[in-house]
């Protein structure tokens, strides 16, 4: 079976966590724990997100002003890089040492005709006090917005249309190598008059990312390990359930119910990929191999008649 695991952020940095690299590799190591039996079963792609990781560069990119800033696209590309490494050392400690892993920059095109880039939504780097951001905001002219009980650096994030790598992707896969790629939603980048190919200031979101790359590499199965067990409806009410087993349209059809800038991507994502046939599922990393079984999370299929919940 081909599989396809998108990592939500709290594998790489859960909240609140100093954003060190031995804070982030030994979360990756706890991921890859859940992930080594999958990749001992079945074809697998790992995709993951960067927000915490683009948005340090960024802080990072911009103290130093001998140079302007590197661009949001190219801090993309660097984080890609250093997930990727992360991911490939630890999981490959735990798979036998002929199994090859690859770690493939992925771009991705987007429209630069997206009403995204009028209205920033994706949340990058740390969680600033209302003072301190708004200080940032008038020195760097960044975009902040609520987070919590605090306020996160806001980019652009328009809808993937197109991965580049597809090809490079199914050729690794054909020769039995775990793919980590499109990580943070992929590379975005766009073209110009001429057929030039440049990259973009926005971050994708990496849920819609990784179902497109799940439906462009044919994946079997589509998982997104997040930090909840499975999708609820009226979270955080005395009335919330756990949505178990649902078919796509009918989820789709409450997609407004859902956070936009947390749980309805997810949604989004799995009713797309679900519904041309494949298993889509939502829930925690320590359940993958259940969510493959059908057993565990949220599990979005056609071969769902009607919506199973859980009180």
């Amino acid at each position: 079976m081909r599989v396809v695991v998108a990592l939500g952020g709290n594998a790489l940095l859960r909240r609140g966590e100093a954003l060190t690299s031995e804070n982030q590799r030994a979360n990756v190591r706890v991921a890859c724990e859940a992930l080594a039996p999958v990749a001992m079963a079945h074809e697998l792609v790992v995709s993951h997100g960067n927000g915490p990781q683009v948005g340090l560069l960024a802080e990072q990119a911009a103290a130093y002003d001998k140079v302007p800033a590197y661009p949001l696209d190219i801090l993309g590309a660097e984080t890609q890089g250093m997930i990727g490494y992360l991911v490939e050392q630890e999981l490959g400690n735990r798979l036998p040492k002929e199994k090859p892993l690859a770690t493939l920059l992925t771009m991705i095109q987007v429209d630069e005709d997206d009403p995204a880039f009028d209205d920033p939504t994706k949340p990058i780097g740390p969680v600033y006090d209302e003072e301190s951001a708004a200080a940032l905001a008038r020195e760097r002219g960044w975009t902040f917005k609520r987070d919590g009980d605090g306020f996160r650096r806001v980019v652009p994030s328009p809808a993937p249309k197109h991965i580049f790598e597809l090809r490079q992707i199914d050729w690794l896969l054909d020769r039995g190598c775990v793919v980590i790629c499109a990580g943070g939603g992929g590379i975005p980048t766009m073209y110009r008059p001429g057929r030039q190919l440049v990259g973009v200031e926005a971050v994708i979101d990496k849920d819609l990312a990784s179902g497109l790359l799940a439906i462009g590499v044919r994946a079997d199965a589509f998982v997104m390990a997040t930090d909840v067990d499975g999708v609820y409806l009226d979270w955080g009410t005395p009335d919330q359930r756990m949505i178990r087993r649902v078919p796509p349209k009918v989820l789709l059809e409450m997609v407004d119910r859902f956070p936009a800038g947390s749980m309805r991507p997810k949604v989004q994502a799995a009713c797309e990929f679900a519904a041309r046939g494949g298993l889509a599922a939502i829930g925690s990393l320590s359940d993958v191999e259940g969510m493959l079984a059908g057993e565990a999370g949220t599990v979005v299929t056609l071969e769902a008649h009607e919506m199973e919940l859980r009180t």
